[in-house]
């Protein structure tokens, strides 16, 4: 028989695949000799027994009750006891952190006889009514899904009613009338009464954790932080320590670090006569942590102690969940904490330093999705702002974006392109797809631990929290101070999540920190540099020693290539010449289509000569000693030449006008009309436009080569490779090679120089990666396009597919994220495997390469590294990124595995 009950004496902080990570954690605490309630949990086994079966295991109802008689024995109290009852709160904790998706249940156990029995056992009858009413209201919205407002509502009409502004002031008898109220909600909005059985109660709540595994929001952050669906949620069954017994009683969250910049020393929130709800879920605003040392100095010196200890034990920043029982401390909750990005750096680098780690841990302890934020741009410090309020710092960043005060409303302005400032009283789990989709998050309620904290945190999201100061009338859609309205749904706001304030408009933002040292704006190791850019460097350091890969940049322009060698860029992998193409030189091409025999057509690459060689001139000159990878010319030929329909219509307005029409334009429009393709993207162009056109990649080849042997003149040393695009077949590769070999061949003859260049080809289509091994008999090099390969093989267009069905794909869960984004690794990645595989299998020192935007993308380069390139290459701005995660790579190779 399975065993689905595990106490928390049993587990440890391995076992988070089974126990969940709060479970593991709980246990791993008991192992510590730390202050825990006793109490048990269900596996995650049991959770997807659930999800295949609809039903619970059938052992499981005899042994909850064989843990909990345990439970019972050793805190000499019984659940349904009406003398001394024992409660105990439900709560679901996942292998992964996912931070709100099913809401605690406190206080299973309360009935309207055990209430009684709280309240003569607690000497408070006031503390028990408040007990049962947390119940009702938890367990309502959470097992019953009622609607969580109707219960605010009464609440808040309570509060009006005694002329008070926090329920802490509500009295027994309020408290009472809030209860009946409550149950009536209950048995009107479900057709049942409240259980009075306390069994049922413990029950009921296990299996809604269960549920609470598909709800909707739960599946939204999993498909967000690409969390595997089939892993189940545990469920942590604790006895009940209440926070909210007195004002000797107290509940807070705590972190060993803060988690927001990095620094030293303990920081959190905390609540006198308050249940630790109240806390995380931001409905009264905190006191902070140093706080707790003048109202309760032992139970703070114990606390601090505890906290060291952990952080030493997990050798990490540590987060804490601690309630306090009439001046008894006990830890309820412990895991590494989520962090943002600065913080992350920060903090890998001060455990350097104090000896915890070492450099190459540190390394793996941050992430290139972290460093991409902290490349981001920030309120530009002399800019003129109006500040209207301020609140609590609570996660770093400035944003900037049109006030939104629903979910609906966040992902209506994002599917137009706009960015979006999600703005509430305070965030609950329901909130998850809006704040995902938000440029930033702002409440009026909660402080640095609350739900909108923790989770912007560890979304990366601006926040700030907290701002009293804010009447947020969610219904109305405005913000208020006093009786003033200062700003309305659709507004702009800028926010700053690094010093709390709100201003009303957009405000001017400003490169990072971060970026202006890497750029070389500012000295890493001068006194202007601070900490945080210190760490950014450092660990990259340890990334460039560490990883195997090479980094390079796509640049089209001497600028972007210069930009990428100051960020670290080891090399040009994509030259896209059709870019030099665009604007005033876009004629050129059409005059290339247009030419009616050989001799034009050799006056038309004779002029495009001069302008190429000097291109290349400036490109090769600043990546000096470096390669560079050139992509002749694959030009989609809609997108230089004129519209079909566009230039049928003016042409047939001149001919009504009694207008003689235009000579040239005639001819255009014959061209277009021969040359039109219903899917440009799959038709004329690349390696297909050259075989068309012969001269045009001979040219290209010249002016490459005449600018390599002038830099070569100059006394520099530029490193040439050639790519050729859009190739599927080695026939083609056949042919076209020898024009540009002949001119490779020539230039050198005529220069005297020997200008050795590699000839490689792009592959970014399904059969030129499952023929590589064909392929690589001609080619010196691969180069993946995986822009054109995913398009191919999902058969997507990627214009279409990202602004019409992902989004519907998305929130299905058929796409995790977009494939042009992240590499689909179990369909485009393996055609990348393939291609590496069967064309080393021709030329087992074939260099291999990616240029596609997967390059610098964090989730897909470790499985670029797993499969084998020699480099990525990706825009100048990421260079960094992959650098960093490219390293990261080769540390963590040996626990990759392929992730859909």
């Amino acid at each position: 028989m399975t065993t689905y009950v595990q106490m928390f004496q049993q587990g440890s902080k391995e076992q988070k695949g089974l126990l969940g990570g709060k479970g593991a954690n709980l246990a791993e605490m008991v192992r510590l000799g730390l202050p825990v309630p006793p109490g048990f949990t269900i596996t995650t086994e049991a959770c997807r027994w659930y999800m295949t079966h609809g039903s619970a295991p059938q052992e499981l109802t005899a042994q909850v009750d064989e843990a909990m008689a345990r439970v019972e024995r050793e805190l000499g109290r019984r659940l349904g006891d009406v003398e001394d009852p024992l409660l105990v709160a439900v709560r679901s904790g996942s292998k992964m952190s996912m931070p709100g998706m099913m809401e605690t249940v406190l206080n299973v156990g309360l009935n309207d006889e055990t209430v009684q029995g709280l309240a003569r056992k607690s000497g408070s009858p006031r503390f028990a009514m408040d007990s049962y009413r947390r119940l009702l209201q938890m367990y309502g919205r959470t097992v019953l899904d009622v609607d969580a407002a109707l219960f605010e509502d009464v609440l808040e009409e309570a509060k009006k009613e005694r002329g008070v502004s926090s329920d802490v002031e509500l009295t027994a008898e309020d408290l009472t009338a809030v209860v009946g109220r409550f149950q009536q909600i209950i048995l009107e909005q479900t057709g049942y009464p409240f259980p009075q059985d306390p069994r049922e109660q413990l029950r009921a709540s296990i299996i809604a954790v269960f549920e609470s595994w598909n709800a909707p929001r739960a599946v939204v952050y999993r498909n967000t932080e690409r969390i595997p669906h089939d892993l189940g949620t545990a469920v942590n069954v604790c006895s009940m320590v209440l926070g909210n017994l007195d004002d000797d009683s107290a509940s807070g969250v705590a972190f060993t670090r803060d988690p927001a910049t990095g620094a030293i020393g303990a920081y959190g929130d905390f609540l006198v006569n308050a249940q630790g709800e109240d806390v995380v879920a931001g409905i009264r605003n905190t006191r902070s942590l140093p706080e707790l040392e003048q109202l309760m100095p032992a139970v703070y010196t114990e606390l601090m102690d505890i906290m060291h200890r952990l952080e030493m034990h997990y050798r990490d920043l540590c987060d804490v969940e601690f309630t306090v029982e009439s001046g008894k401390l006990w830890m309820l909750q412990t895991r590494v904490g989520k962090r943002t990005a600065e913080a992350a750096f920060r903090i890998a680098t001060t455990l350097v330093d104090e000896g915890v780690i070492d450099e190459r841990e540190a390394l793996t302890r941050v992430t290139g999705a972290q460093l991409t934020r902290l490349l981001f741009p920030r309120f530009a410090a002399d800019a003129p702002r109006e500040a209207i309020a301020r609140g609590m710092d609570a996660s770093p960043g400035a944003a900037v974006g049109r006030i939104a005060f629903t979910t609906a409303e966040v992902l209506r302005l994002q599917r137009d392109g706009e960015s979006a400032i999600l703005v509430r009283r305070e965030t609950n789990p329901d909130d998850l797809e809006g704040m995902i989709a938000s440029a930033g998050i702002l409440t009026s309620r909660g402080g640095r631990t609350s739900h909108a904290a923790v989770v912007a945190r560890g979304l990366g999201r601006t926040a700030v929290c907290g701002v009293e100061a804010f009447d947020v009338d969610e219904n109305a859609g405005e913000i208020r101070v006093g009786d003033e309205v200062v700003a309305r749904a659709g507004d702009i706001l800028s926010i700053d999540g690094s010093t709390g304030e709100v201003f009303a408009g957009a405000v001017p933002v400003e490169p990072s920190a971060v970026v202006q040292s890497l750029t070389g704006e500012i000295d890493p190791d001068v006194a202007e540099a601070d900490e945080l850019v210190a760490s950014v460097h450092r660990l990259l350091e340890v990334a460039d020693r560490a990883r195997r890969m090479r980094v390079r940049a796509n640049a089209d322009t001497p600028e972007d290539a210069a930009r990428a060698r100051a960020l670290g860029a080891e090399g040009i992998g994509l030259v896209r010449t059709e870019h030099m193409f665009l604007g005033d030189r876009r004629h050129l091409v059409e005059d290339l289509v247009l030419a009616a025999d050989e001799f034009e057509r050799g006056q038309v690459l004779d002029s495009l000569l001069p302008m190429q060689r000097e291109d290349f001139v400036g490109i090769l000159r600043a990546m000096d000693g470096r390669s560079v990878t050139v992509r002749l010319l694959d030009p989609p030929l809609h997108e230089f030449l004129p519209d079909l329909t566009e230039l049928s219509v003016k042409l047939a307005r001149q001919e009504a006008q009694g207008v003689e029409r235009d000579a040239h334009e005639e001819k255009v429009l014959a061209a277009v009309r021969r040359l039109h393709e219903q899917n440009p993207m799959l038709g004329l162009r690349g390696v297909r436009l050259a075989l068309t056109i012969p001269g045009l990649y001979g040219m290209q080849t010249r002016a490459i080569l005449e600018a390599a042997a002038k830099l070569r003149s100059e006394g520099l040393d530029p490193r040439v490779e050639i790519m050729i695009p859009l190739v599927s077949s080695v026939r083609e590769l056949r042919e076209i090679m020898p024009e540009v070999t002949a001119v490779r061949d020539a230039v050198c003859r005529e220069t005297g120089m020997d200008l050795a260049t590699s000839i490689g080809t792009m592959i970014e289509l399904p059969r030129a990666a499952l023929r590589a091994d064909e392929l690589a008999q001609e080619a010196d090099f691969f180069s993946f396009g995986t822009n054109d390969l995913t398009q191919t093989t999902w058969g997507f267009s990627r214009d279409d597919v990202e602004a019409g069905f992902f989004f519907t794909y998305r929130d299905r869960g058929i796409l995790l994220s977009s494939p042009f984004e992240t590499l689909d690794q179990f369909g485009v990645g393996e055609l990348v495997r393939i291609g590496a595989e069967r064309g080393r299998s021709t030329k087992p020192e074939l260099k291999l390469g990616i240029c596609g935007e997967h390059g610098g993308d964090p989730a897909s380069i470790a499985f670029f590294h797993h499969v084998g390139l020699d480099y990525v290459s990706c825009s100048p701005f990421r260079v960094p990124v992959a650098r960093l995660e490219a390293g990261r790579a080769a540390l963590l190779e040996e626990e990759f595995t392929p992730q859909h």
